[in-house]
């Protein structure tokens, strides 16, 4: 066995390692950029080396300086996490050369099943099926086109060497397809030094499942079940689950073998993912095969108890499975949400800036939290805007939904915009209770996007009774000279609700207009979380001060109060209201990030749903269209610029 590993990432993949490498005794080595110098991975590892630069072309992915770091620190072999150099054959074979273990399959699996077009074409010839589509790398735009005409619309452009939704379009038409193919091969070139890309046919209402392989060298494949990842939004996986709500026990085993019978046509080793599109027949297709450790790992180690980062440190030092696939089973249900830094109020931009307040729930048999974050960690522009991936186990689907609920009213983020209450909403969504999710689900159930849940009026008398009783019971915890009265009037979204409290020795009693409850609150110093318990239920409310009023979260609702005494109530609907400022006038910014093209010229005269814009973003295209018919006033920063949120980027005639 290893002595010594070196992780070649970051991050909360980078100390999902570390873990495991403690819990077998291996001493770990972390890189970092500079970027990065006081990143949680960085602390948890046994020893640390700064390979230099701040993004990712100048540290994790530079070969050479990671060689460097293995040859300097004495490491044995390397486990690339996921992302990065992971899928490199280039890395693979240098490690060889220097005599280090390289934690993941032979470059030439590699190669094979990381170049989406060759993939295609072994998984054709061992009888896996493929998706009809053209497997050769289109010249340009033009023949983008022709080819998509060919195929038949609805068409995906995909990256030959893509991954994690980057370099991947849906087009529907053939104007579609021009902008598409172009965006694509820029996305692509970014994150992978390749643009590449090639085209197949997109199937309508389609489920995105995949096959865990466990690969040794003596020969032995084995598949550990499936997961189910149909919730994403853009490509991007957003909630993944095991098992899957969707396919039969005989689906499953069809799908299995054909996985293990690709694996083992490439001489595979390691763990690995054989992922395919299913319709709603349950006819599946071949999509890719991703030759390392999937971001969504943990729900199969949670269904099937086997530690995947362990399999793949004893694989690759020459140890066997031990693994029967006749007595592989699966137990309970696993979800996992990927929480990130990115506000879902403005079409999910990334969000860059420091952790001022992180909190996360206590873990458990049930709670698991993968992260690389801490309180005061920064969320930079260069990197994934990942925070954590937050895992549920239950005993059934249900019960681990309800856990997920009440982990992420525990999960506390302050500092920058995140998807905590998109998450929770997703979790209440009757369809995906039902388990009815295809990869249309958040397109399908948020078309005009995330307006934010919104409360019954039962909700918002619940809440009115909690905030008086809140606010009853900081008062007292301040000790005010000042006689605390028990008839307030709580005013939520302009609606003026009277509430009542009763005061004895253990818990209060609130009493709205259609609401009476007992209610008892344990709150601990500098923590918004409040753990109430509203007669015999125990829930679990994030409540901020905001002076003079409260900001209080719940499944994904946010409620915005004041707490008053009904005369100052009064008082306070005779008080004028503040007018906005009107920027509507002017294309801002939706997000930081880098002014990659200006469409438009000054004078110009647009139509609504043309391009105005582009800016980059943690390594994804984002256009800016118009949304109506405007006319350019002037342009008010050059392409190259670093925007802020917010930033102008453009001025419209009145």
């Amino acid at each position: 066995m290893f002595n010594k590993i070196l992780i070649a990432n970051r991050g909360e993949i980078a100390c999902r390692v570390i873990k495991t490498c403690k819990d077998m005794g291996i001493k770990t080595v972390a890189v970092y950029s500079d970027e990065d110098a006081n990143a949680m991975h960085v602390d948890l590892a046994d020893e640390s080396f700064c390979i230099g630069g701040s993004t990712a072309s100048e540290s994790y992915l530079v070969i050479d300086k990671i060689i460097k770091a293995c040859l300097e620190c004495g490491a044995e072999a390397v486990h690339p996490g996921y992302g990065f150099l992971s899928e490199n054959d280039d890395f693979a074979t240098t490690l060889e050369k220097n005599n280090i273990v390289f934690i993941g399959p032979k470059s030439e699996a590699i190669v094979s099943m990381g170049d989406k077009i060759e993939s295609k074409k072994i998984a054709e010839k061992v009888g896996v099926n493929v998706i009809p589509g053209f497997t050769k790398a289109i010249k340009d735009s033009e023949e983008a086109v022709k080819v998509a005409n060919d195929i038949g619309y609805p068409v995906m452009l995909k990256a030959s060497a893509g991954g994690g939704g980057k370099g991947m379009r849906v087009v529907n038409n053939d104007q579609e397809c021009l902008d598409g193919f172009e965006h694509a091969k820029n996305e692509s070139l970014s994150s992978f030094g390749d643009d590449r890309i090639f085209a197949e046919k997109f199937i309508t209402e389609p489920h995105h499942i995949e096959i865990q392989l466990l690969a040794d060298q003596q020969g032995n494949t084995v598949y550990l079940g499936e997961r189910e990842c149909s919730i994403q939004r853009r490509h991007q996986k957003v909630v993944e689950e095991a098992p899957s709500p969707f396919i039969s026990d005989k689906t499953r085993i069809k799908m299995g073998e054909q996985a293990v019978a690709l694996a083992k046509a490439v001489n595979y080793e390691s763990a690995g993912t054989v992922e395919f599109i299913v319709d709603k027949e349950q006819q599946f297709y071949f999509l890719e095969m991703n030759t390392r450790l999937q971001v969504e790992h943990p729900v199969t180690e949670m269904v099937t108890g086997i530690d995947l980062v362990e399999k793949m440190i004893t694989i690759a030092a020459g140890e066997s499975l031990n693994l029967q696939q006749d007595k592989i089973t699966t137990s309970g249900w696993a979800l996992e949400s990927r929480i990130y830094a990115e506000d879902p109020y403005r079409e999910f931009m990334p969000s860059i800036g420091r952790l001022t307040k992180y909190r996360t729930p206590k873990s458990s048999m049930n709670v698991r939290i993968d992260t690389g974050i801490r309180e005061g960690s920064e969320v930079s522009m260069f990197y994934d805007p990942m925070i954590a991936k937050l895992i549920t186990y239950g005993n059934t689907r249900d019960e681990a939904i309800q856990y997920m609920l009440s982990a992420i009213d525990q999960y506390v983020i302050s500092g920058v915009s995140h998807n905590l209450n998109f998450l929770s909403s997703i979790m209440q969504n009757t369809r995906f209770q039902s388990g009815n999710t295809t990869t249309n689900f958040i397109a399908e159930e948020y078309q005009d996007g995330f307006k934010g849940e919104s409360g019954t009026e039962h909700e918002t008398q619940t809440i009115a009774c909690v905030l008086a009783c809140y606010h009853t019971d900081q008062l007292k915890r301040i000790k005010t000279n000042r006689m605390i009265t028990n008839q307030w009037t709580v005013k939520i979204n302009e609606q003026q609700i009277p509430v009542r409290t009763e005061d004895t020795d253990t818990l209060m009693k609130a009493i709205s207009q259609t609401n009476e409850y007992n209610i008892l609150i344990n709150k601990q110093p500098n923590d918004p979380r409040v753990q109430i318990k509203i007669n015999d239920e125990e829930l679990y409310f994030q409540i901020e001060n905001q002076y003079p009023g409260y900001q209080l979260t719940h499944r994904g609702r946010v409620f915005s109060a004041l707490v008053s005494r009904q005369r100052t109530a009064e008082l306070n609907r005779l008080m004028p209201k503040k007018i906005p400022l009107d920027l509507s006038k002017y294309l801002l910014s939706p997000m930081p990030g880098l002014l990659m093209k200006i469409c438009v010229e000054e004078g110009q005269t647009i139509k609504s749903g043309e391009e105005l814009a582009v800016v980059e973003a943690m390594k994804m295209e984002n256009s800016l269209r118009a949304s109506k018919d405007v006319k350019i006033k002037s342009i008010l920063t050059t392409e190259g610029a670093n925007l802020a949120v917010d930033q102008k980027i453009l001025e419209f005639e009145d």
